[in-house]
This record gives structure tokens, C-alpha cells and sequence, in this order.
């Protein structure tokens, strides 16, 4: 049992970095009703500007926290010129955004390094940890999964995080109300945009080298089935999606030996069996598995 320990962390530790960065689609999507396609712009971004600053010579925390604020920054421009608009204008505008920004890190070699990624940059503590790094990661990355559990959770129950769920219910209501809807729209995709940038620096210290592969448009549906298996609108149900997706992913690839496929076979049968499981929650509990039927609105 002991051998398998390595490899349950490293999977404990994908779920939790997947985690963050739903929690932060899920701001967007399940509390304010934001459709975001290209949420894995800005785990690029934070993953990117994070490594870039620091092989620059900038201290790895000022290197993390600009690639948050970039991805914030990055978010709220993005959604100036779109929230005014129907809502799938929004879905359209990010997908795009998601693939100029891959291309312009692919093709940028003078800044990115291109295809051929980034690597041998500074890692959190990393010359204090004997052994294996990923003993001493898992628990930090833990610990800020937590951090921003809690921070959200108390977000969402306080009057800012109630306007935000009258926005995605009637965003009329509020609106006759006095509340700038706009400038709260802003906000959640401002803020939802920063935990992916966070993300992104998470996985950058676990990956030690990153390319512009890394940043596919899968990965934005990876956050959404995180979402939606869990329970839009619930952050518990967002983290214990990404534990099971995760736990999914990395348990299925024992079945290769047993079962007459190729790795491509196998991996587009992973992806079939997921989306089965998504159209049979769909069906037979639409909330998700931790989410609430009265969060639902015939709009959603």
C-alpha cells in the first residue's frame, strides 16, 4: 500500500488544483449566472506570468500574486464591452479570447518559448523539502483550496454574494432595486477570473514546465463538468466534482491492461463514459450531486 502512496497524492493533488480553478467558473457560472467558455485563458495567464516574472528575477510571491492580478485584470476588461450584451455574448467573446491567448503563447517565442514551454523555475520552499516535493505541495495546495472555500462561502453569504444570486435568478430584480448589475457581474467574473490565475501558478509549481498545450480548450470543460457534476451554485459539490472527475481520470488508466483498447481508444472512452454520466445526471438529478432544486431557475 505504502508504494501507491505517491501516486494517490499526485492525484489528491491534480483534484485539488482543478478544484480552485472551478470554484472560480463556478462564482462565475453557478452564483451569478455567467456563461465563461474560456476560463483556462486565465489559468493560463496566472501560470504563464507567475514562471515568466520569476525567471525574470522577481521573487516568487510578487511573481504569483501579478499573475492573479493580471488574470482579474484580464477578466474585468473582457467583460466591459460584453456584459452589457445578452449573456451568450459573453460565452462567445471568452472562448475566443481562451485560443488568442494560447496562440499568442504558442507562436510568441521571444516571450513563452513557444511550443518547446517553460521550465527550471523557483518552486515554493523548494530547497527546504528532502525527498519528494509533491508530499510538501499537496498540503499547500490544500490549505489554499481551503482558504478560498471559506473565503467564497463567506462571500456568497453575505449581501454581496445574495446579489449576485438575484442576478443570475431575474437580474431585474435587483436592478429595480437600486443595484448596479453591471458593475457586480464585473466583480464575480473579476474575482472568479483571479482563483483561476491562482490555479494556474498551482500548477505551474506542479508541472515544473509548462507549454501552451497545457492550456486546451478541454480544460475549461473539465472545470464545467466539475460544476455541474457536483452542483452548480454549491462550493462543496464544485470540489467534489473534481475529486471524482479526477479520481476517474487517473483510476481508468488501470483498465488499459485489462481491456482491448489503445491509449487514444481508452482516452476518448473515458471521455464517452463522462459525458453518459453527465446526460444521466441531467436526467435523473438535474441540481448535480450535492446541489439544491431551488437553485434551479427554467433560465438555467
Amino acid at each position: 500500500m505504502i508504494e501507491y502512496l505517491p501516486y494517490v497524492i499526485t492525484v489528491l493533488l491534480i483534484a485539488a488544483i482543478y478544484a480552485i480553478f472551478s470554484l472560480g467558473l463556478n462564482l462565475e457560472w453557478g452564483f451569478t449566472g455567467l456563461i465563461n467558455f474560456g476560463h483556462v485563458a486565465f489559468f493560463a495567464i496566472g501560470a504563464y506570468t507567475t514562471v515568466l516574472l520569476n525567471l525574470s528575477g522577481v521573487p516568487l510571491l510578487l511573481s504569483v500574486i501579478a499573475g492573479v492580478a493580471l488574470a482579474g485584470l484580464c477578466g474585468g476588461l473582457l467583460g466591459i464591452p460584453t456584459l452589457k450584451l445578452r449573456e451568450d455574448y459573453l460565452a462567445i467573446v471568452t472562448i475566443g479570447f481562451a485560443e488568442i491567448i494560447r496562440f499568442f503563447l504558442l507562436n510568441e517565442e521571444w516571450l513563452t518559448r513557444g511550443p518547446m514551454g517553460v521550465h527550471v523555475f523557483s518552486r515554493p520552499f523548494e530547497e527546504l523539502i528532502p525527498g519528494d516535493y509533491n508530499f510538501f505541495l499537496f498540503p499547500f495546495v490544500l490549505v489554499v483550496l481551503v482558504i478560498c472555500y471559506l473565503l467564497l462561502e463567506k462571500l456568497i453569504k453575505s449581501p454581496w454574494g445574495r446579489v449576485l444570486k438575484s442576478i443570475r435568478e431575474d437580474e431585474d430584480v435587483p436592478a429595480s432595486l437600486g443595484k448596479n448589475v453591471f458593475s457586480y457581474k464585473i466583480q464575480a467574473l473579476v474575482l472568479g477570473s483571479m482563483i483561476a490565475g491562482l490555479a494556474g501558478s498551482l500548477l505551474a509549481f506542479y508541472l515544473q514546465y509548462i507549454n501552451p498545450r497545457n492550456f486546451m480548450p478541454i480544460e475549461t470543460f473539465y472545470a464545467w463538468i466539475a460544476v455541474v457534476l457536483g452542483g452548480s451554485g454549491n462550493n462543496k459539490g464544485t470540489i467534489l466534482g473534481a475529486l471524482i472527475l479526477w479520481t476517474f481520470f487517473s483510476g481508468t488508466r488501470f483498465a488499459q491492461g485489462y481491456l482491448p483498447f489503445s491509449p487514444t481508444q481508452m482516452g476518448a472512452l473515458r471521455i464517452l463514459f463522462i459525458g453518459v454520466l453527465l446526460i444521466m445526471i441531467m436526467m435523473f438529478k438535474p441540481e448535480g450531486l450535492l446541489g439544491k432544486k431551488e437553485e434551479l431557475t427554467l433560465a438555467r
